[in-house]
């Protein structure tokens, strides 16, 4: 079935129109957090800029996820720094961090700088934990183990870390508001318009690819795989259970509790991981069951679930985005691997130096050409 997200029910501001005549120096492909960033850089710089959205802005995964802010990437810190190397692992966890403080300097109250907490379900996860743990203070990140949890999830989970400088966003808001610096920065934001990469290359020589979940659609070469996520919110809670960020299960079950009361959860993506491979932007009866047993064991009783939805994102084999040129004048940001709150804003950003001729180290870390030459 296909359902709304709760975030994107939020009354929304009309977007300031910046229009220009003729041409377009960029034309970027994609409304979400990766986009805006994007033509903010790009405008900022005084390039004319035109994006297209063929929904709404925010309208994809950006404004269907479950609004958490995260530093780092897919790839837990201790995993990256063996498959990368110490220097690029490094690079990577603090690109992540800078983009935090830049989110807390540009959504106002679209962001809640509570932290996350990352919980071990089992002896085994939390060894895993705790490998990631060590690495991070090897590296000097700040990060802190939980041995003792409260009720409920004393009884249920067998420890955590804390990271303490991530947050709960509401991502829809977040990035309506980056939408929206963009534009009165210069940039032309047309929503409600379709745009392939061949119509772009009639107004333009540079194109940018920022559609996520939808990259193969535009750019088949690429091997980002169309992943689904589905989440639930509920009517406000009786009490307050939970003040951040939660996920477990290497990140198959994740929840906040919004300042209002509501549960946001989502995830069980591996109930049935084969039909989840998929950008059909529905929920299925066996997700959502398991989402609603799942809410009861986190809150005691079964609250009413007021919104069911999902949506879809982009997963690279080796779960590292893509940022680079992939064609001649064509451009890609995108392949976050679930992770797109943070590396999206960097990765917009990132693009947009490369295409002005920046050559940031990171490039070298996310060049498409490592997959496609594979």
């Amino acid at each position: 079935m296909s359902t709304t997200s709760f975030w994107l029910k939020e009354r929304r501001d009309d977007l300031p129109r910046a229009q220009f005549e003729g041409g377009a120096d960029v034309i970027v492909i994609g409304g979400g957090v990766t986009g805006c960033s994007c033509a903010l850089t790009l405008a900022g710089r005084g390039v004319r800029v035109r994006l297209y959205e063929q929904r709404e802005i925010a309208g994809g995964a950006s404004g269907r996820n479950g609004g958490f802010a995260l530093r780092g990437a897919a790839v837990p810190y201790d995993e990256a720094r063996r498959e990368l190397g110490d220097d690029r692992a490094r690079l990577l966890m603090g690109m992540t961090e800078s983009a935090l403080d830049r989110i807390a300097e540009l959504a106002g109250d679209a962001l809640r700088r509570v932290g996350s907490l990352r919980l071990a379900s089992d002896d085994d996860e939390r060894d895993a934990l705790r490998r990631e743990h060590d690495a991070l203070r090897e590296h000097g990140f700040g990060v802190e183990w939980v041995d003792e949890l409260d009720a409920p999830l004393d009884g249920l989970y067998r420890g955590a870390i804390l990271h303490p400088r991530d947050g709960a966003l509401h991502p829809a808001r977040w990035v309506r508001r980056l939408a929206a610096h963009a534009a009165r920065a210069g940039a032309e934001i047309r929503e409600g318009e379709h745009m392939t990469i061949e119509e772009a290359h009639a107004d333009t020589d540079v194109v940018v690819v920022a559609c996520d979940g939808y990259i193969r659609a535009l750019l088949p070469e690429l091997p980002v795989q169309s992943t689904r996520g589905q989440v639930v919110a509920t009517e406000p809670l009786r009490e307050r259970l939970y003040d951040r960020p939660h996920y477990a299960r290497g990140g198959y079950d994740y929840w906040q509790q919004l300042p209002d009361g509501r549960l946001v959860l989502g995830g069980n993506r591996d109930a049935s991981l084969t039909a989840e491979e998929t950008d059909v932007e529905e929920t299925t009866d066996v997700i959502q069951e398991r989402l609603d047993a799942l809410v009861e064991r986190l809150v005691g009783y079964r609250p009413r679930i007021t919104d069911r939805w999902a949506g879809i994102w982009g997963t690279t084999p080796d779960r590292m985005p893509l940022v680079g040129e992939v064609r001649d004048g064509v451009w890609v940001a995108g392949g976050y691997s679930g992770h797109g709150n943070a590396l999206g804003l960097a990765c917009g950003d990132l693009v947009a130096r490369a295409i002005l001729g920046e050559r940031p180290p990171e490039l070298e870390v996310f060049a498409p050409g490592r997959l496609t030459a594979a």
